[in-house]
């Protein structure tokens, strides 16, 4: 089994002190999902992402998001070609191994869709013509709260299509001290070299797939989603690609530390960052940084006994 301990270590060159955020953007990559990152600027949202990024063999894309973009700058457009008295498409940037979609809630809503199929199915529809993307593929999204000038609201929708929602928070002291001392942006990051290559990484995608999994652990996923789903405080609850996703995570999560079996603790760990996204709480407008969701969604943990 290929370890995954060389793309722990080459991402820590430059993202220091939070290895969870670390595994978590790993488990996503390894699941065939994507990530959204949540948090003020400045806490190493991008430094995360591109460290990712460059630490995998393949295509590599930054999309800067902002309020006059259009979909065609994302996904690409049909030009003809006079010389050849023809239409060709030319590819946006999405066509990439790893999108890095920057301040993905700054753009419009109408911008914000032109991500929905390619996220969900690895391809793209542009005048009847349907485009796939190479394998792997992943999305990499940082979001500013809601409460910042210049934002929209990501729709249900959108939120649904990204694998796990995250938050990094402030470095601790320790950490924060290293970061000036080492300046990981201007050192690290430049210099980091690909430590796997894009054939490896679906190898490990297929091995994933493969991991056992328990009835009982299963059942202890559909027991969680039963009671999002009938819970008081909850106005929609996890729907069933909601419940694959938990479980997607947890191989992934399983196959991370080396085992070919999930265990009550790979699940355990996902719930929150894959499921807190996809409810939606009966009392509130916007929940802001997710935090309503996941309090109730912590309740649920406590209230559904475990497979010991």
């Amino acid at each position: 089994m290929q370890s995954l301990q060389p793309l722990r270590d080459n991402i820590a060159r430059c993202f220091f002190g939070n290895p969870k955020a670390v595994d978590r953007i790993i488990t996503c990559l390894i699941a065939q999902g994507h990530l959204l990152i949540e948090d003020v600027p400045g806490v190493g949202k991008t430094m995360l992402a591109s460290a990712l990024a460059k630490s995998i063999d393949g295509s590599i894309a930054r999309i800067q998001l902002t309020p006059d973009m259009l979909p065609a700058d994302i996904l690409g457009v049909t030009i003809f070609d006079q010389h050849k008295t023809e239409f060709n498409f030319k590819p946006g940037p999405i066509f990439a191994n790893i999108v890095l979609a920057d301040e993905i809630n700054r753009t419009t809503p109408r911008t914000q869709s032109a991500l929905l199929e390619v996220m969900s199915e690895s391809q793209i529809s542009i005048d009847g013509t349907t485009h796939h993307l190479p394998p792997p593929f992943c999305v990499i999204a940082t979001q500013n709260p809601y409460e910042f000038e210049g934002t929209y609201f990501l729709p249900e929708s959108q939120l649904d299509r990204f694998l796990m929602r995250i938050s990094l928070g402030y470095p601790s002291p320790e950490d924060e001290a290293q970061v000036l001392t080492r300046d990981p942006s201007r050192t690290e990051l430049k210099s980091l070299k690909p430590v796997m290559s894009i054939q490896t990484i679906i190898e490990l995608q297929q091995q994933a797939q493969n991991i056992t999994i328990d009835q009982t652990l299963i059942d202890y996923i559909v027991a969680i989603a039963n009671a999002s789903r009938t819970n008081d405080q909850i106005q929609i609850g996890v729907s069933t690609r909601g419940s694959l996703a938990l479980i997607h995570a947890a191989k992934a999560t399983a196959l991370l530390n080396s085992r070919d079996y999930v265990t009550p603790d790979d699940i355990a760990d996902n719930i929150i960052p894959v499921l807190a996204h996809r409810i939606t709480p009966k009392n509130y407008i916007h929940d802001t940084g997710g935090i309503t969701s996941q309090r109730i969604m912590q309740q649920i943990i406590e209230s559904v006994a475990a497979p010991v």
